[in-house]
């Protein structure tokens, strides 16, 4: 039985005893196969208090299985994840970036890939709620990130209906093939106060404009971290081609599909390169020109497979052969995060997929407002459609 299915959380919830109650959201299937809180109607409803929206308000249908999301199921989602009430509307924008048409949830919840749904939390809200953006901000310690990554995702599978499936074929199943531990739960928060460079959102073409005290929720289907480890460079240039080299590889989606991917700098290597003079701006076009992978380094049938899908195949000559992992330096995403230590990560999506980034209310009675993709990003889509 499904959560689509079965009756109301909340309902089953009033039961008195919720140790039953609990052990039959697991026969059901409507948990992450970890303990979770028991959603009673006292839980959600102090939730519903601190959302930004009405109660009974419906916040649309999430793919595959296109089931409607209450806000009053987003609530008893972030109940059974351990969220606090205050984070709703953190949760009330993930979801929003979810339903965007050029986020594909569609393909990130059925794909083969191991896509999860990272939350990059930013601006005021991060420190109001504690979302950690410093060391270890990606593992685990921290009960903001834990909670509202394993949120997002308990909402993606019991109403999206993204459950992996074993073997079996389905419209309304996560296809991964291995999964990923990511996709319990990965959310961060963006490292500013360590960052050489402006905030993440200021490089967003917002239609009335960025200002430094607005908090954003950007989510993205990308594959956990991938560790760059590099502690001896001393420039800029050997560092990115430290960089530009890990990120090159032919097994990436990235290389084939588009989309946009995140590099998320230590402060340390951040550091290196903005006091080379380099900009966000200069790091994304340096990737884009050098973080390549030479065709001959790519299987006769896997780059014919590859062509059929990337729409790269009318630019190979024109790149020298060698193949872009992004379609254009702009889907390459820069932010800082982490902390102490000459690392940084990079996290590649399945491709056919572009993060959304949601402006959370300014002030009482507004609502969210989403960042308008870049023109390079739209041509990119406009030919993967192709």
């Amino acid at each position: 039985m499904t959560a689509a299915e079965g009756p109301d959380l909340v309902t089953l919830a009033d039961a008195h005893d919720e140790e039953a109650a609990a052990e039959q959201l697991h026969r059901w299937g409507w948990t992450d196969g970890l303990p979770v809180v028991v959603p009673t109607t006292e839980r959600v409803e102090r939730f519903l208090a601190a959302a930004t929206r009405a109660p009974n308000a419906s916040l649309g249908p999430l793919a595959p299985r296109g089931a409607e999301l209450t806000l009053r199921g987003l609530a008893a989602n972030a109940v059974m994840a351990g969220c606090l009430p205050a984070y709703m509307p953190v949760l009330e924008a993930a979801v929003v970036a979810l339903q965007q048409p050029d986020f594909n949830l569609y393909g990130a919840q059925t794909t083969t890939h191991p896509c999860a749904l990272m939350v990059v939390v930013q601006g005021p809200v991060a420190g109001a709620l504690a979302v950690a953006g410093g060391a270890g901000c990606m593992g685990s310690g921290f009960r903001a990130n834990g909670t509202i990554g394993r949120a997002v995702r308990l909402v993606a599978m019991n109403v999206g209906g993204a459950r992996p499936g074993g073997d079996q074929v389905a419209d309304d199943m996560d296809r991964a093939t291995h999964g990923s531990p990511a996709k319990w739960s990965f959310c961060f928060a963006e490292n500013q106060a360590d960052s050489p460079w402006p905030a993440f959102g200021a490089q967003l073409e917002w239609p009335d404009g960025w200002d430094p005290a607005d908090s954003l929720v950007t989510v993205a289907a990308v594959e956990g971290p991938h560790n760059i480890n590099d502690h001896r460079s001393s420039t800029a240039e050997n560092l990115l081609r430290t960089i530009a080299a890990t990120m090159a590889t032919p097994g990436a989606n990235t290389v084939y599909r588009g989309g946009d991917q995140f590099l998320a700098l230590g402060p340390e290597h951040a550091r290196l390169l903005a006091d080379a003079g380099l900009s966000r701006a200069d790091v994304q076009q340096y990737l884009f020109e050098h973080a390549r992978v030479d065709a001959t380094r790519v299987g006769a049938e896997k780059l014919q497979e590859a062509s059929l899908w990337g729409g790269y195949r009318l630019l190979l000559e024109e790149w020298g052969h060698r193949v872009a992992i992004a379609r254009a330096p702009e889907d390459i995403r820069v932010l800082v995060a982490g902390g102490a230590g000459k690392h940084s990560v990079w996290m590649p999506t399945f491709g056919a997929t572009w993060s959304q980034t949601v402006r959370l209310p300014r002030s009482a009675g507004d609502g969210f407002t989403v960042a308008p993709l870049n023109e390079t990003a739209r041509w990119a889509n406009d030919l993967e459609a192709k």
